[in-house]
């Protein structure tokens, strides 16, 4: 029996695949590669209705030529509705956009039972709602938390632990945690309870880290008979000092909140039940601030770990002469000039 195979964007975001019998039309709505499941739905067509079946051909085919058209003309828009929505896009982790005007990206690791472990599943979620964010330009700034009890208390020993050199070496084990290293928009860590692991490392790959008063932080692997092994030995040696950091590496020991601060390796402390919500409002500061000024901004301040004082400066300098060409640069300085708020456009 012959068949013609229709493939037509819906107004959704999602691709209707509609197979025309003599007999039947056959309609399969195709859901993301993620849920896997197609559901089916037969509509009688009976011969003497042939000439129905034309029209509806015509008006299909006229049909996907328009939703095409929309579909391309705003991807982002169908990708971040699909992102934000609550309808199981994620299983391990929570995702919203908070603050008064929608523009912080907030990301709320999810696995209580398991302290918030950090499973590939999870990593590669964030990766997910990271990639959502940056592309969403009412985003200015992401926050990223756990529960009161962790933060994230490690990676998911259980999940490795029987991995060989050869699968960790050959498939370049765990590479994409990097990607909360390298957003642009400026990442803001919320630690309640314990960063540990895998947990302190996530917490370091942030620009800001805010903890609560019972934050504790540490680098145990030594205690498994390993090394932290996702910037841990780097970014706390950067952050402390190499004594701290040595001592922190070698023995598996943790510091508190209190210690934290001292050392440098976070910048505030609140209360448990505050500590979100501040978080939030400093994402909203700098949300406030043109977008591509931050971004910027935060590049220069990265570099520092990268480069030598005079090549950073060097970069400094023509990130600085860059903004001349910026229209929020134009902005914020006739603002001044004029005794009033900037309005930022993010150009």
């Amino acid at each position: 029996m012959g068949a013609t195979l229709l493939v037509i964007p819906s107004t959704d975001g999602r691709w209707q695949h509609h197979e025309v019998l003599n007999v039947t039309i056959q309609q399969q709505k195709c859901k993301n590669n993620e849920e896997g499941k197609v559901q089916t739905q037969e509509l009688p067509v009976t011969q003497k209705h042939s000439s129905v079946f034309f029209v509806m051909m015509s008006f299909l085919c006229r049909s996907a030529a328009f939703l095409l058209k929309s579909s391309r003309a705003a991807p982002a828009l169908l990708s971040s509705s699909r992102l934000y929505s609550s309808g199981g896009q994620y299983e391990y982790i929570l995702v919203e956009k908070r603050g008064e005007q929608s523009n912080v990206g907030f990301i709320q690791l999810n696995r209580p039972k398991a302290l918030n472990a950090l499973c590939d599943g999870l990593m590669l979620e964030m990766e997910r709602a990271l990639d959502a964010f940056e592309a969403d330009a009412e985003v200015g700034a992401i926050v990223i938390t756990g529960s009161e009890r962790a933060f994230a208390a490690g990676a998911d020993i259980k999940e490795m632990q029987n991995r060989t050199f050869q699968e960790c070496y050959g498939g370049n084990f765990l590479v994409h945690w990097n990607r909360v290293s390298t957003v642009k928009k400026p990442v803001i860590a919320a630690v309640n309870g314990f960063a540990l692991g895998g947990g302190c490392e996530l917490a370091m790959m942030c620009d800001i880290i805010y903890a609560g008063e019972k934050a504790q932080f540490g680098q145990p692997e030594i205690l498994l008979g390993t090394i932290p092994g996702a910037g841990g030995t780097q970014r706390l040696t950067r952050a402390v000092g190499k004594s701290l950091a040595m001592e922190l590496v070698l023995t598996g020991d943790r510091i508190n909140a209190q210690e934290a601060k001292q050392s440098g390796l976070v910048s505030k402390i609140y209360p448990v039940d505050q500590l979100v919500s501040e978080a939030v409002k400093c994402g909203e500061k700098i949300a406030a601030n043109s977008k591509l000024i931050s971004t910027m901004a935060k590049e220069a301040v990265n570099a520092a770990f990268e480069l030598t004082l005079a090549e950073g400066n060097r970069l400094e300098k023509r990130l600085f002469h860059a903004t001349f060409a910026t229209d929020d640069r134009k902005e914020g300085m006739t603002a001044f000039v004029e005794k009033r708020k900037a309005h930022f456009k993010d150009k």
